[in-house]
């Protein structure tokens, strides 16, 4: 991927660097010619750029969308806690016995599947050997 990234950089780069060694009649309009370095911008920037945050972003909302109560979820300050109740754009979430919070549906960052959770239980960091 970053090799294809610097390859389009570099061709983005050529086609853009002026060349002097073709006159051009100052009274003419842009060609053809010259807006491909324009619209090979507006490429790049769509494949690489635009179209893939809108995708995110359907995702995301998705993802909100489809919360529901006893869901782990993962808030944008780094908050685990689980779905007590979800009404409107406030979710009310528990983040330990008794202690309940309410967080705006905004901030949910992502939510825990059980096949996250057994991601992060089978990479745990090993514990310092005592000597």
């Amino acid at each position: 991927m970053r090799k294809s990234v610097d390859l389009l950089v570099f061709l983005a780069a050529a086609l853009l660097t002026p060349s002097f060694v073709f006159a051009q009649s100052v009274g003419r309009g842009m060609s053809f010619g010259g807006l491909m370095p324009l619209l090979l911008i507006f490429v790049f920037f769509y494949l690489f750029l635009i179209r893939p945050q809108q995708k995110k972003a359907k995702d995301h909302q998705k993802l909100l969308n489809s919360l529901k109560k006893d869901d782990r979820v993962i808030a944008a300050g780094g908050i685990y806690a689980t779905v007590s109740s979800v009404k409107g754009n406030i979710i009310e979430v528990k983040i330990s016995d008794g202690v309940y919070i309410q967080v705006a549906r905004q901030s949910v960052a992502s939510v825990i599947t059980k096949e996250k959770e057994a991601e992060e239980a089978a990479v745990k960091i090993p514990e310092i050997v005592k000597r």
